[in-house]
């Protein structure tokens, strides 16, 4: 670029090179160098309180120069000045993402999981924050965790819930009954097979992580049913790789109606994260609204649709397994598939209570646990 050249930093127009610490020349826009001066955060609750819609011009330096590995910086008019270490600002140089310790990459397991899926005793995580920086990191990975020893109550699921998140609730309210009930609304509150299904994509936003806390258990049958829909969804993509594309690119519509409410939204079947890798699926036959997309488009996404539907029924993926009275199976619902097999509601008694946290606040759980050095 062309500009005045100042102890090795070239000044231009809108911005200035400087070198950074691995010899190279990194380029900073002004207008981000003065908004992101440490000074414009507040120390104590670290939000941002410089507000630079409340100056007239563009900031221009009266002066830059490099002292003791930072960039100084004064500001024409002002006068502020502006100190960045030049570690700091190399990897925003080119464009990088600010890292994220919660950007794990996700282990993908099948049908012979059950054995190896992680568990956590619940005193024991109301006692150690550093255990449930682990749980939090299993739930990231491997998208599921069980946790053992829950007390007998309704106040048990809040405890083990708030550690991870605030209870989130859905148009379903804060918790939910899975029973038999007199008048059910949906099918989990019969004693039906329940297919396979990810919970709530109704909602514009599908609640994230979803705990189910086994309080009663003496049924015949009844069994719970998972599967890792991105280990699924990678092989689909592998094998059709048109399909797996229509899948991940087109939004479909999703209902629930029942007394008052008529809930809608459109989500893509499978579901990619910020860098293409697949980070879950959206499948709901029962919530699923009439596909209202041209009757030609359709030649080709029903096939798709129906395609990966029965890929999930393979004994490849599914995990049968009986969740037991004090345990609380704690999943990805943007991820992890569930289901149930239908029982003898007459042969005993089969309770469990569910909620959700975000997964937005998962990620935050386990971040604080990186950056308090609880693990590493």
């Amino acid at each position: 670029m062309d500009g005045s050249r100042t102890g090795g930093i070239i000044l231009g127009p809108k911005g200035l090179e400087v070198p950074l610490s691995d010899g190279s020349l990194g380029y900073f826009n002004y207008y981000w160098l003065r908004d992101n001066c440490p000074t414009s955060f507040d120390r104590e609750t670290r939000e941002r309180v410089y507000d630079i819609f409340h100056d007239e011009g563009a900031p221009q330096p009266a002066s830059a120069r490099i002292a003791e590995g930072a960039l100084e910086i004064v500001w024409q008019g002002s006068g502020h000045r502006t100190r960045h270490g030049l570690d700091w600002l190399a990897p925003y140089a080119g464009g990088q993402r600010r890292f994220d310790p919660a950007d794990l990459p996700r282990r993908l397991w099948y049908a012979d999981h059950y054995p190896q899926i992680a568990r956590f005793s619940q005193p024991a995580l109301v006692r150690d924050r550093t255990l449930v920086g682990r749980w939090a990191e299993a739930l990231l990975v491997e998208g599921v965790a069980i946790v053992t020893d829950m007390p007998d109550s309704d106040a048990g699921l809040t405890e083990t819930a708030r550690l991870l998140g605030q209870v989130r609730p859905t148009f379903f309210g804060d918790y939910f009954d899975v029973r038999v009930h007199v008048d059910p609304i949906n099918l989990a509150y019969t004693a039906k097979a329940l297919e396979l299904h990810t919970d709530v994509p109704a909602e514009e936003l599908a609640p994230g992580v979803q705990f189910l806390h086994c309080r009663a258990n003496s049924v015949t049958g009844g069994d719970n049913l998972i599967l890792d829909g991105a280990a699924a969804a990678t092989d689909f993509r592998r094998t059709h790789p048109t399909d797996f594309m229509l899948l991940a690119e087109t939004e479909i519509p999703f209902y629930w109606e029942h007394e008052g409410y008529d809930i809608r939204a459109r989500q893509r079947v499978i579901e990619l994260d910020d860098h293409g890798e697949i980070s879950g699926v959206t499948i709901s036959q029962h919530l699923a609204d009439v596909f209202d997309l041209p009757q030609k488009f359709l030649d080709d996404y029903y096939p798709a649709f129906c395609r990966f539907g029965r890929l999930l029924q393979s004994p490849k993926y599914l995990v049968r397994y009986r969740l037991n009275a004090g345990e609380c199976v704690v999943f990805d619902n943007h991820r992890v598939v569930h289901g149930r097999a239908a029982y003898t509601a007459d042969s005993g008694e089969r309770y469990l209570r569910g909620t959700y946290v975000e997964r937005g606040e998962l990620r935050s759980t386990y971040r604080a646990s990186v950056l308090a050095g609880r693990f590493k």
